[in-house]
């Protein structure tokens, strides 16, 4: 219904429904917000100029937080989802991982979030996270694969690992130099990489976003 009522508004000024930028939202934590990064060097920003050089049209809006778990994102998800937002990056679980949260918490807050997102009418792209295998092997597989399957259950896009760009032909010593020194968030070349990595994910769901 919010598409429809974008599209009369353009559809009434006289103008393409393409006009305008398609907004969205990356609602995530630090690795989304850009910490210990210049601003330019962020993800958010990033993308942005990976998306421009890319011929896509985008407002994206910073949404995050550092320190914030699944939890954190839901009890703010109503606020990110503005009126004017199309779509919504949602990259969330790293802080649920740092404090050994279930993931059935995790998981029901991600549901709440792409919840709130449907009833919205806002496109999703979810980008999964992957558990470590120090907390045993159920709790890896129910972690891992709560991404795949709400993405499935709800119609959202969904991007395997935030950290896909990251895998430098499998050495690890490549992949920790992409980092900074508290080995946990990127730095500014290997946000670059993730960029590369999620771009066409980000670029598909704009196209659904302007639909």
């Amino acid at each position: 219904m919010r598409k429809v009522l974008i599209a009369g508004v353009f559809a009434l000024c006289g103008f393409a429904a393409t006009a305008e930028p398609v907004v969205i939202a990356a609602l995530g934590d630090s690795l989304t917000q850009g910490y210990g990064l210049i601003e330019q060097e962020g993800f958010v920003p990033q993308m942005r100029g990976w998306l421009a050089e890319n011929g896509a049209e985008v407002r994206l809006i910073n949404a995050g937080v550092s320190g914030d778990t699944t939890a954190g994102g839901a009890a703010r998800v109503g606020w990110t989802l503005t009126p004017d937002v199309q779509g919504m990056i949602v990259a969330l679980g790293g802080n649920d991982l740092l404090r050994g949260i279930d993931p059935a918490v995790s998981r029901a807050n991600l549901d709440q979030i792409l919840t709130a997102a449907d009833t919205a009418g806002v496109e999703v792209l979810l980008v999964g996270m992957e558990a470590p295998g120090n907390y045993g092997p159920d709790y890896k597989t129910a972690f891992d694969t709560m991404y795949p399957e709400l993405a499935d259950a709800h119609g959202a896009l969904y991007a395997e690992s935030f950290f896909a760009g990251l895998d430098v032909d499998g050495d690890p010593q490549a992949a920790r130099g992409l980092m900074q020194s508290d080995g946990i968030h990127p730095n500014a070349e290997g946000v670059a990489r993730i960029v590369a990595a999620l771009g066409p994910h980000v670029l598909e769901l704009v196209d659904r976003a302007a639909e």
